[in-house]
């Protein structure tokens, strides 16, 4: 395990990357041994600076939720990361490329809570009961540490993915929304374009076989530390499709047909 001096120089160490906008070398070529709850304290600790400059928690996102992703990282569960304010932009907006190290897009649905979610036995019953209401959103993901060492070629483990904030970077939701009963959640589906072409298409049942099980997923994970979902935040369930990297001059537009679209560029 590591010891509090290493997950705090850790943690420091990526937010370094990230204001800097240069990745660093991953995690566990200097910790071989991190484990899975190391990560995640590195991730806490990381979010504990952020928050002492002024940023406030917003929700929480789901990843590594498709088995084909679980597989090829040799978990068998999902990660978590943490959303804060500055994270989230409007439908629309043009975002700086170089802001980010190595963006990429993801297709998502978005839960809003007005219950409490809380407990080790949370279903998905309960997720959908304590849901306001659901809305398309994308997720700007971007690697702090390197996916592949430049210089060895090192893939980075599920370590590193999670001590980096389960690469999560930013947030984009429609303004349109509906009830999480009005529709069949699992076959809500997207077409992603980049530039006018489809790079991805994919139904929301990817998600565990339906997305509120990635909801279901985190409170179950907080519960042993008394940590509940609160009413108003946001919850990203997981992504439906691969990520596609974000270049400079790129427009990107998610199609979920009647349920809204999203739009963004990068310059």
């Amino acid at each position: 395990m590591l010891n509090d001096d290493q997950i705090t120089k850790a943690a420091a160490d990526i937010h370094a990357a990230e204001t800097h906008r240069r990745q660093r070398r991953a995690l566990t070529l200097e910790h071989p041994d991190m484990s899975i709850d190391d990560a995640y304290a590195v991730q806490a600790r990381w979010m504990e600076i952020k928050r002492a400059e002024g940023r406030e928690l917003k929700g929480y996102k789901i990843g590594l939720t498709s088995r084909a992703m679980q597989t090829a990282m040799h978990i068998d569960e999902p990660d978590y990361g943490t959303l804060l304010d500055d994270m989230f932009f409007a439908n629309g907006a043009e975002l700086e490329a170089a802001a980010f190290t190595d963006p990429r897009i993801e297709v998502e649905l978005a839960f809003v809570l007005k219950h409490r979610l809380a407990g080790a036995n949370v279903t998905v019953a309960d997720v959908m009961a304590a849901t306001d209401y659901v809305a398309p959103a994308l997720e700007l993901i971007a690697a702090r540490t390197c996916r592949v060492d430049p210089d060895n070629g090192y893939v980075r483990r599920i370590q590193d993915t999670i001590a980096d904030n389960a690469a999560s970077a930013g947030v984009l939701m429609a303004e349109q929304s509906f009830s999480p009963d009005s529709v069949d959640l699992r076959w809500c589906g997207a077409l992603l374009y980049r530039n006018g072409v489809v790079e991805e298409t994919g139904l929301a049942a990817g998600v565990l076989d339906h997305p509120a099980n990635g909801i279901a997923w985190i409170a179950r994970r907080f519960a042993p530390h008394g940590i509940a979902l609160e009413p108003g935040q946001v919850l990203l369930s997981g992504s439906f499709t691969r990520p596609v990297p974000a270049r400079p001059g790129d427009a990107f537009r998610a199609d979920y047909g009647d349920l809204g679209t999203i739009d963004c560029r990068f310059k």
